[in-house]
């Protein structure tokens, strides 16, 4: 059972040195829950509104002033004192409050924030890891597989590609070690032996940076 006791919000700065919003939220037994909400360089047509400021005084437009405000006032409002069963049914809960298809009013930052420090502070009451409160009833846990990057495209890359990543993923692999091994064997000779032609649209990510743009088709 998540009953929102307390709740609060403020502005930080990210990886990147650029604001976001972080939540604090208690529920009640006295377990805290705290977040810090992700923002990506690239923004997809079809993403969930990230409610900025857009004060040019301020962090050039980009603070997050009015998603505290919004968590603070409104969504503490309605909250504090309800009690939800499930982690689902206070993100229903949100949504239902911010009204709008794409999260515009309240802010996809201030329902990301809210429902990870939700998360977070469930995970403690439980007494559990977060993964752990998270798995649900029946299911075996498992490691994800990971995602290796060749290309890069969006807003962050010096190239016209629509697509943020182009990613391989070793599937089959009989472990999560080995599915490493395949996968950065798989990454570096992709780079290294079969991208020796030379070309202006492609920017090739290697070692977490990215190799200089061809000059030449």
């Amino acid at each position: 059972m998540i009953e929102v006791r307390v709740l609060s919000a403020y502005e930080i700065l990210d990886s990147r040195a650029q604001p976001t919003v972080a939540v604090v939220l208690e529920i009640a037994g006295g377990a805290v829950g705290r977040s810090s909400v992700p923002s990506g360089a690239s923004t997809g047509s079809k993403e969930a509104t990230e409610v900025r400021d857009a004060d040019p005084r301020r962090y050039a437009g980009r603070g997050v002033q009015r998603v505290v405000d919004h968590i603070t006032g409104e969504v503490a409002d309605d909250l504090r004192g309800r009690k939800f069963e499930l982690l689902v049914d206070l993100d229903e809960a949100l949504v239902k409050l911010d009204g709008t298809a794409n999260k515009e009013r309240l802010g996809a930052n201030a329902i990301i924030g809210m429902s990870m420090a939700a998360a977070q502070a469930l995970a403690l009451a439980k007494g559990r890891s977060l993964w752990h409160s998270l798995t649900p009833v029946g299911v075996e846990p498992r490691l994800p597989v990971p995602q290796f990057n060749i290309f890069n495209g969006g807003t962050h890359a010096p190239d016209a590609l629509d697509f943020q990543e182009f990613t391989i993923a070793p599937l089959g692999a009989s472990n999560f070690a080995e599915a490493i091994r395949a996968g950065n064997g798989s990454r570096n000779t992709t780079v290294s032996s079969k991208l020796k032609r030379p070309t202006r649209f492609l920017t090739v990510e290697r070692n977490d940076r990215d190799l200089p743009r061809r000059n030449t088709p």
